[in-house]
């Protein structure tokens, strides 16, 4: 069952409420392009990158840098089959709804025969990765450095180390075929409007964009129908997205969009042969 989102304690907040934020976050703060120092090799060196003078010899490393993660992830993900891509926040809980509607998810997905992807890390993330693998089948995560070191679940066949956010992103669109977009955050929104840019653009696809949580995202859709009414696009450009309430439903609209010889390589799990006691 779908979480129902708490509507009677939600309120918009007021111009001044908006003001009193901003000048909350920017009274100590200061113009910083410099990165957090982490342990990584990696990071370390893009954090005296970006405190020094940017030269062309600097240039040309940091592209070097950005080659090698491209072809990682290349050469990692580029066998692994049809797949779809789970988005959502890292902050759900296991006790929460919104997880283990995650969780059953990845499940669906991967009795259907999809490879699971993920963004590698805890909350929806997790609860998907842990549905699939406990559907018995392939599930990979795409873990970023953070300066706060985020973690990859335990849930994963296989996890992927990026540094770069927009290389990782690259990836999780990449390789699917379908976007499965769990209740989230702003990383998740970063990841849904690319998405759907690229469809909208002709970039990639047509692919099925599934938002999964009609209370969660109802707001998102009347503001996405009020920007259609002020001329920015039309309906039928967000015509590739739908919203849905149940795994069930997300995994037969995308079932549905796969041509018939594309079909034919789903691989369903088999189910674990239990030992004999």
């Amino acid at each position: 069952m779908t979480k129902k989102a708490n509507t009677d304690s939600y309120r918009r907040l007021t111009p001044e409420e908006w003001e009193s934020a901003w000048q909350l976050h920017w009274k100590e703060a200061q113009l910083n392009y410099e990165l957090p120092t982490t342990k990584k090799k990696a990071s370390l060196a893009e954090h005296d990158f970006l405190t020094e003078r940017r030269t062309k010899g600097k240039e040309i490393k940091r592209l070097k840098r950005i080659t090698e993660e491209f072809e990682m992830g290349f050469k990692k993900l580029g066998k692994l089959g049809p797949a779809v891509t789970v988005f959502g926040s890292a902050r759900f809980k296991p006790d929460d709804p919104y997880y283990e509607l995650s969780r059953k998810i990845g499940n669906i997905f991967s009795k259907a025969g999809f490879t699971v992807l993920t963004g590698g890390g805890p909350g929806a993330m997790e609860a998907a990765n842990r549905g699939a693998h406990e559907a018995g089948g392939p599930t990979y995560g795409l873990n970023i450095v953070l300066p706060h070191e985020q973690k990859p679940n335990p849930y994963v066949t296989d996890s992927f180390e990026f540094n770069y956010f927009f290389v990782r992103k690259v990836m999780l669109v990449k390789y699917s075929c379908a976007y499965i977009v769990m209740p989230g955050g702003l990383g998740t929104l970063d990841e849904l409007f690319e998405a759907a840019t690229l469809i909208q653009c002709h970039k990639i696809g047509p692919f099925p964009l599934i938002l999964v949580g009609k209370e969660f995202w109802r707001g998102l859709r009347d503001f996405i129908s009020f920007m259609a009414s002020q001329g920015v696009f039309t309906p039928e450009e967000v015509g590739f997205s739908r919203i849905v309430d149940t795994p069930e439903e997300a995994v037969e609209l995308v079932l549905k969009s796969l041509p018939k010889k594309f079909k034919t390589q789903l691989k369903t799990p088999k189910p674990a042969v239990k030992k004999k006691k």
